[in-house]
């Protein structure tokens, strides 16, 4: 599998249009945001705004029915698949967001994620699982969806979860 850099030229990036707010970019895509993200397993909140940013606590690759998505990816799960859970990780991190701002276009940009794929200790393709949220964001959110990341296996995820992510999102000056 190969990997595919989003480029960021600094400077170049220009703001959407009107047209092009994330929220209209989620219903061309066809993407349907639950209403609200699953509920944090632990004595945290989802998102923490401060200082023009929303801190999006790990999210889990947990289905809109509850259902957790389990295993081991390079075992249990193939690259593919995992890359498809990331996805939906970044889904429920919208959700997160929405649920705590009203709407996504509140939201200016990606600064940064952080990826953990629950994978065996061979396993060697973590960019790819997690480009699965990065690539979804840039088409959410265009140019300013690109961001810097960090992506990396760990022995296990809570509940045997194959992926968690948690982002940090700069907020327009009002939020």
């Amino acid at each position: 599998m190969s990997v595919q850099p989003i480029t960021y030229t600094a400077g170049k990036l220009k703001p959407m249009t009107e047209i092009q707010t994330p929220e209209a970019r989620l219903a061309q895509l066809g993407i349907k945001v639950p209403d609200g993200p699953p509920s944090p397993i632990g004595a945290f909140c989802n998102v923490r705004l401060h200082a023009g940013l929303a801190y999006v606590s790990g999210q889990g690759s947990v289905t809109a029915d509850g259902t957790l998505l389990r295993g081991k990816v390079g075992r249990d799960i193939d690259a593919e698949t995992a890359r498809g859970h990331a996805r939906l990780v970044t889904i429920n991190m919208l959700a997160a967001l929405r649920s705590t701002l009203g709407t996504l276009d509140a939201v200016t940009g990606v600064i940064k994620l952080l990826g953990l794929v629950n994978a065996t200790p061979e396993f060697e393709e973590h960019p790819y699982v997690i480009d699965g949220a990065s690539t979804l964001l840039a088409e959410v959110f265009g140019p300013q969806g690109v961001h810097a990341r960090s992506s990396f296996g760990v022995g296990s995820l809570p509940n045997q979860i194959t992926v968690e992510i948690e982002g940090i999102f700069s907020l327009e000056t009002s939020q």
